[in-house]
């Protein structure tokens, strides 16, 4: 061999060249008709991706950091609760989310023996308090391992009313801030993700969400207090779009507290999404969820959820919550997906498509801020009827097969049937109730078709 390394005895070859014979190979068909396809986004997919594509971005190294497995428990008994989480640690579970339903749980009983130097804990409270909080500052020794879900305008999009008011519910957060908690910020973006936005909008809508507690913040002088902010990000199948997503998240959350000359750590925390989950073939789920944990991975998420292959129609059921812990375990311990720091960098299709991701969404979002910001864009439903026709197009693309979920839409299963499996309610619930603003609602892909089908058995 003429070269020391094997690549030295290959000379380059340009995009052009490539392009050229790409070309060739279509016997006169046309390019960017046959091999150039558009994302929802409206990005340029191309059949190839160069050296050069790159050439002008920025590359953002993603944190040092390694992922940690998250775990959800419901906390409705705190004994029960507690006893759950040291089953889950030994089984290896690294961050304990705790869903907390009123003020009235003891804390105490609930964090019993749990070693908050080895374990992260998250707390998703469905209520704002500051004495809630105050009392687990007083009684955690290491609080910078905890992680409160503080998110009054995510309640407000999801239930169109606010906890309280807007003005009581903020007054609160800045109360919280002065309590100086390090973990207090949480921005909620699977629910876009779940009503059926595209990337785009979802990162846009990420950052203008942000943008209200820090305009917020800052109208308060308590800018600076801010320590971190949690995203709470829901990951789909477009597997390396997804990988973008994360990193273009990063980006810009970086672009935006430069503007506001402050640095709190950006902490994303990704969970599979609902929106491609189905009941009918469920066991596909699992293939799902496994391909979009390890976007989030490689994506740079900071805590890893994953969902249970049966969650959408079946109660809370150890079988199903060993499987979906195992599989992270599985990534994590055999697959090796902590040993290799940040191996998506410098991938040409990632790093362009993260730039044009970030570019779609910065263009979003001043377009919101323009017209008032995010909250406003909320009250006058301009959120929900772009959401809305987002999700329309992604049905049409569903009914059509144009977008195929393998056992629901595309290679059924005649002999399932589901009927007599649904322990929980899989559809779309409407619940009339008064609220300040019509709710973000989420919905999967598959109902109508489920319905169809249950409805024939």
């Amino acid at each position: 061999m003429k070269g020391e390394t094997l690549f030295e005895n290959f000379r380059e070859v340009s995009a052009k060249e490539w392009k050229q014979k790409i070309q060739y190979d279509l016997k006169g068909k046309d390019y960017n008709e046959e091999v150039v396809w558009d994302s929802p986004e409206g990005i340029k997919i191309k059949p190839f991706y160069h050296a050069d594509d790159i050439e002008n971005l920025k590359v953002e190294s993603l944190p040092s950091t390694p992922w940690r497995i998250g775990q959800s428990i419901y906390a409705g008994n705190a004994i029960m609760a507690n006893e759950k989480a040291h089953k889950l640690i030994k089984k290896g579970a690294e961050v304990l989310h705790f869903v907390i339903a009123t003020e009235t749980i003891d804390v105490v009983k609930l964090l019993n023996n749990i070693d908050l130097n080895t374990t992260g804990v998250s707390f998703d409270m469905q209520f704002m308090s500051k004495n809630f909080i105050e009392k687990i500052v007083e009684l955690v020794s290491n609080s910078n391992n905890v992680y409160f879900q503080t998110d009054p305008i995510g309640h407000l999009a999801r239930s169109g009313n606010w906890y309280d008011s807007l003005t009581s519910d903020f007054a609160v957060f800045n109360e919280l801030i002065d309590i100086n908690v390090k973990n207090l910020v949480s921005v909620d973006l699977t629910l876009y993700d779940n009503a059926g936005a595209d990337i785009s909008q979802q990162l846009a809508y990420a950052l203008a969400h942000a943008n209200e507690y820090l305009n917020v913040l800052h109208e308060n002088g308590n800018l600076q207090k801010l320590k971190s902010i949690e995203f709470k990000v829901s990951v789909g199948g477009n597997y390396f779009f997804e990988i973008a997503k994360l990193k273009a998240l990063r980006k810009l959350w970086k672009v935006l507290i430069e503007v506001y000359e402050i640095s709190p750590r950006c902490h994303i925390s990704t969970i599979p999404s609902n929106r491609n989950k189905t009941i009918f073939d469920f066991n596909v789920n699992m293939l799902r969820t496994t391909t979009e944990c390890m976007s989030a991975v490689l994506g740079g998420s900071d805590t890893v959820y994953n969902l249970p292959y049966d969650s959408i129609y079946k109660k809370d059921n150890d079988f199903a919550n060993r499987i979906a812990l195992n599989q992270l375990v599985l990534m994590k311990e055999e697959s090796y997906f902590d040993k290799v720091e940040n191996p998506a960098e410098g991938s040409y299709y990632i790093e362009t498509i993260t730039n044009q991701l970030a570019e779609k969404a910065l263009i979003l979002f001043k377009s919101i801020e323009k017209e008032g910001g995010f909250l406003k864009q909320l009250k006058n439903h301009s959120i929900q009827n772009k959401i809305a026709d987002s999700a329309k197009k992604q049905q049409e693309k569903f009914n059509d097969k144009k977008a195929v979920l393998v056992g629901t839409n595309a290679y059924q299963n005649d002999s399932d049937s589901m009927g007599g499996e649904l322990e929980i309610y899989p559809f779309l619930k409407k619940k009339p109730r008064k609220t300040l603003i019509t709710p973000i609602i989420e919905k999967r892909l598959a109902e109508e078709l489920e319905q169809n089908r249950l409805s024939h058995e």
